[in-house]
């Protein structure tokens, strides 16, 4: 027996002061009528109505258990008419993670004009250069930027990331410009720690891929970092165009070996699972899609980066 629509059939019992009564208003036969009762009474142990050949009235315990009744259906019913609402419109907590580069550099900008679409969602982001468990921890949505990302989520690509190798102008006055992906090795080159090809670069050009072991003398596992310490004539780096575009741009870094490049990576979006997307995630989704255009330029640049983990190696940054 289904409690709740055994209640419903007594209030509709109570209110209309009979069996056939309550059997139109609910649509259904006056056996079914007849047979809820009963059960409700079995499981309660106790008779709730007073049944006569003219009429039907609820007995005291039956009385105080049809207020109840009534008052339980009415929060029910509140209850699934908000969800239902919630179901259909963006609304509620949404909870994102980023890498901190591009989360700063990409992601905040956007924050204002999806909240001004959707005003009933409240955005909670965290920036964060580990990659965290979505499901353990309680994230709706994630930003990775990698070129394979984890099977066990669905993604939805918003664009690619362009991987830079650069140097300061005054570095290379100081040590020379490479000619050729060889050259790299006798340059101090600033190494990214999380970097998946270890101590080598993978390069694509005219001749094709070439893998060249680097070194140099500083590693760290963040992007602004090492963009700084390019600046500072440190040595070469390679990565991602939204980290070093602007200074790039101001003439502060410029290209190396500008006939070779590293591959691109992939930036996306992810989620636990595709049943029962909610509307805030996908909302903002879309809003990242129609915003992040593939073909808008990257020069912005940002804070810091496990980012540039992944634009620089196969594996997930996030």
């Amino acid at each position: 027996m289904d409690t709740l629509d055994a209640m419903r059939v007594l209030v509709a019992v109570v209110e209309r002061n009979g069996f056939s009564a309550a059997a139109e208003a609910l649509d259904i036969s006056t056996p079914a009528v007849t047979r809820h009762i009963a059960a409700l009474e079995k499981r309660l142990a106790t008779r709730l109505l007073n049944r006569t050949t003219r009429r039907v009235s609820p007995t005291s315990v039956g009385a105080a258990y049809y207020q109840r009744c009534v008052r339980l259906l009415a929060e029910f019913d509140e209850l699934e008419a908000a969800v239902g609402a919630q179901a259909l419109q963006p609304s509620g907590r949404l909870r994102i993670n980023a890498p901190v580069s591009y989360g700063i550099a990409r992601i905040a900008p956007l924050l204002a004009g999806y909240r001004a679409r959707h005003p009933q969602v409240q955005l909670d982001l965290t920036l964060s250069d580990r990659q965290v468990d979505m499901v353990e921890e309680g994230f709706d949505l994630a930003i990775r930027i990698t070129r394979n990302p984890s099977p066990a989520l669905i993604a939805r690509k918003l664009g690619d990331a362009a991987v830079i190798l650069c140097a300061a102008p005054a570095y290379l006055a100081a040590h020379g410009t490479p000619a050729t992906p060889g050259d790299l090795a006798a340059h101090q080159c600033l190494a990214y720690s999380y970097w998946a090809g270890g101590d080598s670069w993978l390069l694509q050009g005219p001749e094709g891929e070439i893998s060249v072991n680097v070194g140099g003398g500083l590693r760290a596992n963040n992007g602004e970092v090492l963009r700084e310490a390019a600046i500072a004539a440190m040595g070469i780096v390679a990565q991602p165009d939204f980290i070093v575009g602007q200074a790039l741009a101001g003439g502060r870094l410029v290209r190396v070996l500008p006939d070779y490049r590293i591959a691109s990576i992939g930036i996306h979006a992810v989620y636990p699972s595709r049943s029962h997307l909610a509307p805030k995630v996908r909302s903002f989704i879309d809003y990242l899609l129609e915003q992040l255009a593939p073909d808008q330029p990257d020069t912005a640049e940002a804070s810091s980066s496990s980012t540039s983990a992944g634009s620089g190696s196969g594996r997930p940054s996030r």
